[in-house]
């Protein structure tokens, strides 16, 4: 249930996330090195190329050039293009947006709106943030902001008029069902902190779950600090989600698999072009906390994710569930530019403890393909490597996980209840009427679940009454964390929907398998030692 909501929300900001934040170091500078003769000769002579068919477009395009789009957004973009698919150039306000990302934290009023039907639609204010404290619910509509109309804008947009510094206020006008009139709310903005590591609680006793949603500034710490809170002598077995991620730094994604390696061993490698091969080493450790690990991931775990669940698959450190990975083995080096704008270069490949390539290859397929692609089982089987243990793993698409697990697929009926968002729309419906404040523990009873049942007709929706029985149980879990996300707050409803996550279930179910590789790895490395 958990990974079904996610991915809604996620697949539309695939391409951006996975370009910018997958395995990127920065922002930093870097002096270029000095070309050779004939270099600088056969440069000269393309810029010289260039700049003509420039002037020539400029004096006889049709309307007149706009600079800024010719370059920015064509010529320079453009050839990155020819390099490969995580090459990219950022304007001042994506470069901006980079920034943001990879620190973690900016200051706004904290909450997810998606645009839907020209109207801009709040998904969910963060718990504690100044759009929660207000009184901002999911499913709300924002009218104005700062007395602007909102309709048919962008969601960029609207959330660059959310943001502003620390401290200004903003006047928002909400639109609410079962409001009369138009509510409105004066918020002052505040520093946002995103934290990377948002979830880590006991699933059942001794076995940890830990989720982290992307490696920014400070993870590692971060990570580290969720385990001290969780009392690290106490795990006796760990959940490791990174379904989703799309990775991020480098030196994040080092830094979290140091924390469940041994000391010395191997991290990930890279070497480029321009630089000779660097390893990197747990510097610190496990501290002799051997607990098993089953990590989770699926086609949309990528680059710093994939570094850690290969770190981990290589060394036997950790069980693999779920599906093949992005398949991400670049890493982007940012170099800032003039006029605030800024270079992602692609400047090294990274391998695996074991040596493997996982980059996917992406040479005769689309951009588009490569984000969205169906082939994940595209393994190198010339990169052949073998773990600690002794087990073979291969180079190529990604992490191909020790044990695959694919969430059941929706049928018909759950289908149309997602695509038209009916429990969403229903839960902003019922709290038009209804207190939004709901018990501990609470649950729908048989009173919601039928007045769900005649809001469905009242909308339309195409069932029959054997299809309404057979998926009983998912309408009342998704209407019990759509219900938490108003009631309590996201993260309730995140914690809801991860206790009930079938794949988290089989990660417990599989942590034996996690403890036989603990066994096996010993045992191999005990008869080495013999010999």
């Amino acid at each position: 249930m958990a990974q079904k909501r996610r991915s809604v929300f996620f697949i539309p900001l695939v391409v951006l996330i996975c370009s910018i934040l997958g395995g990127v170091y920065g922002p930093r500078i870097r002096v270029a090195a000095a070309a050779s003769t004939d270099d600088v000769g056969d440069v000269d002579a393309s810029a010289k190329s260039f700049w003509q068919v420039y002037a020539i477009v400029e004096q006889n395009f049709a309307v007149k050039l706009d600079p800024d789009k010719a370059i920015y957004k064509g010529a320079i973009p453009g050839m990155l293009r020819t390099l490969d698919p995580h090459s990219n150039f950022f304007d001042p306000h994506d470069f901006e947006a980079l920034r943001d990302e990879q620190k973690g934290h900016y200051a706004g009023v904290g909450m997810t709106v998606q645009g839907r039907n020209g109207k801009t639609i709040v998904i969910a204010p963060f718990k504690g943030s100044p759009a929660y404290k207000a009184g901002i619910r999911p499913g709300d509509i924002v009218n104005k902001v700062n007395g602007e109309n909102t309709d048919n804008l962008d969601t960029t947009k609207v959330a660059d008029m959310l943001k502003g510094p620390r401290g200004t206020p903003v006047d928002i006008v909400i639109l609410r069902e079962g409001s009369p009139e138009p509510l409105s709310f004066h918020v002052i903005r505040d520093e946002i902190n995103r934290e990377s590591v948002r979830d880590a609680f006991w699933i059942k006793p001794g076995v940890a779950y830990v989720e982290i949603e992307q490696f920014v500034e400070n993870t590692g710490r971060d990570l580290q600090s969720a385990l001290d809170k969780l009392g690290q002598n106490n795990i006796k077995g760990l959940v490791l989600d990174l379904r989703s991620n799309p990775g991020g730094l480098l030196n994040e994604g080092i830094a979290v698999a140091d924390q469940f390696l041994n000391k010395g061993d191997v991290v990930v490698s890279h070497h480029g072009h321009a630089s000779p091969e660097k390893i990197y080493y747990a510097q610190h450790g496990n501290h002799g906390r051997n607990y098993p690990i089953v990590v989770l991931v699926n086609h949309l775990s990528a680059s710093a994710a994939e570094i850690v669940s290969g770190a981990l698959q290589d060394h036997d450190r950790g069980w693999i569930l779920g599906e093949t990975t992005f398949g991400k083995g670049l890493v982007q080096t940012v170099f800032p530019l003039a006029e605030n704008t800024g270079l992602a270069l692609t400047t090294y490949r990274y391998y695996t403890p074991s040596g493997r390539l996982i980059q996917r290859d992406y040479t005769n397929v689309s951009f588009f393909d490569y984000y969205y692609r169906n082939n994940t089982e595209a393994r190198n089987d010339k990169d052949v490597k073998m773990t600690d243990s002794g087990r073979t793993v291969y180079g190529g698409g990604g992490i191909t996980p020790d044990e695959k697990y694919t969430h059941p697929k929706l049928d018909a009926f759950e289908s149309q209840l997602t695509r038209k968002f009916a429990f969403f729309n229903f839960t902003k419906y019922y709290f038009g009427s209804h207190s939004s404040k709901l018990p501990d523990g609470w649950e729908p009873d048989t009173i919601l679940i039928t007045e769900f049942h005649d809001w469905l007709l009242k909308q339309n929706m195409d069932f029959t009454g054997a299809d309404f029985t057979r998926d009983h149980d998912f309408m009342k879990r998704s209407l019990q964390s759509n219900m938490y996300t108003t009631a309590f707050s996201v993260d309730e409803s995140r914690r809801f929907d991860i206790q009930t996550d079938p794949m988290v279930e089989k990660a417990v179910e599989s942590m034996p398998k996690a403890q036989a590789l603990l066994d096996s790895v010993r045992k191999v490395m005990a008869q080495r030692m013999s010999h």
